[in-house]
């Protein structure tokens, strides 16, 4: 009976989320379950039986008339024909997903290395030329990952900049990881921040017991590697969730299929405040590249990921619609 419900599942997948729909829906999987039971009833295997009632029920325009769903099914076909969309299979959405997880540990690693690259100087502040080699080098390596993780994310360029969707079982199997994933993003969200917050205890708890000289650089070093930890889970945690909401928002937030979208996505008061939101983070790298490269002044630039967290927050609470998640 799974598999007549999943098949069901992705006959509805782009039908429209009317009353009208879910109504034809339940009669459909009543009929399905009614006529798979009476072929077990009269000594049809499992499978002969799920055959069958596929073989049956299985188009939806020959029954459209009988679950008076004609104008339905018409206005999904001529909107297939006109905006047909390229369908993400379960293994290529699996796929993306464990790209995302690594190309988000490539990034904010990057980001991490970037934070760090000042420990060079301010550890070996009498030993200059090792210590502006060991920030180069951090720079150097960062800059590689970004790249590297640039080239590797080639591959799914297509979802982006084409027309895609993922059927209902790839849209639930996505829900639920992303489900499973929502502690553990919650977790690192909280903990990055804290530390950010909190990373400069060791001048407050040391400060007055050490001070000077090289107990000075060295709190220096340790004000920096909790930075550089709280960015890193922040980043990390954010592009991995980011991973699960593109492929969510991948189908039609108004059809059967899209419900998870519904579920997943905030609503905005207008089209440019959904604009404005969706680039919001890419913009926010970038600035930060652009302004850390330009600068060099990485033990200040790090400060805009905290920031741009309590923005983001503040412009969100301004244009989700009432209701919205």
């Amino acid at each position: 009976m799974e598999t007549i419900r999943n098949y069901l599942e992705n006959m509805f997948a782009n039908m429209p989320r009317t009353p009208e729909v879910a109504r034809a829906k339940a009669e459909l999987l009543q009929m399905m379950e009614d006529k798979y039971n009476e072929l077990i009833a009269e000594g049809k295997t499992q499978n002969e039986a799920v055959g069958t009632v596929i073989s049956e029920f299985g188009n939806l325009e020959e029954l459209a008339e009988a679950l008076g769903l004609e104008e339905e099914v018409q206005q999904e076909r001529q909107q297939n024909e006109a905006s047909p969309r390229r369908l993400l299979i379960m293994d290529e959405a699996k796929d993306f997903i464990r790209f995302c997880g690594i190309r988000a540990a490539g990034i904010a690693l990057g980001v991490a290395l970037c934070i760090l690259s000042v420990n060079g100087p301010i550890f070996f502040e009498h030993f200059e030329i090792i210590g502006i080699f060991l920030m180069f080098l951090a720079i150097a390596a960062a800059v590689g990952l970004f790249v590297i993780m640039g080239v590797y994310g080639k591959q799914w360029q297509y979802i982006k900049r084409e027309a895609c969707s993922i059927d209902y079982a790839t849209a639930n199997w996505v829900a639920n990881e992303k489900a499973r994933y929502r502690n553990s993003y919650t977790s690192q969200l909280v903990i990055g921040i804290l530390l950010c917050s909190c990373s400069w205890f060791p001048f407050i708890l040391l400060g007055n017991i050490f001070s000077g000289g090289w107990w000075d650089n060295f709190m220096a070093v340790i004000f920096f590697a909790i930075v550089a930890v709280g960015v890193f889970l922040i980043v990390h945690t954010n592009l991995v969730m980011g991973g699960y909401n593109t492929l969510l928002k991948l189908n039609d937030m108004e059809t059967v299929s899209g419900s998870f979208t519904k579920e997943s996505f905030p609503e905005y008061s207008s089209p440019i405040a959904d604009r404005i939101m969706s680039v919001y983070w890419p913009t926010v790298r970038s600035v930060y590249l652009i302004w850390s490269f330009i600068t060099f002044q990485w033990w200040k630039t790090w400060i805009i990921w905290p920031m741009a967290a309590i923005v983001h927050a503040i412009l969100k609470s301004f244009t989700v619609k009432k209701g919205g998640n």
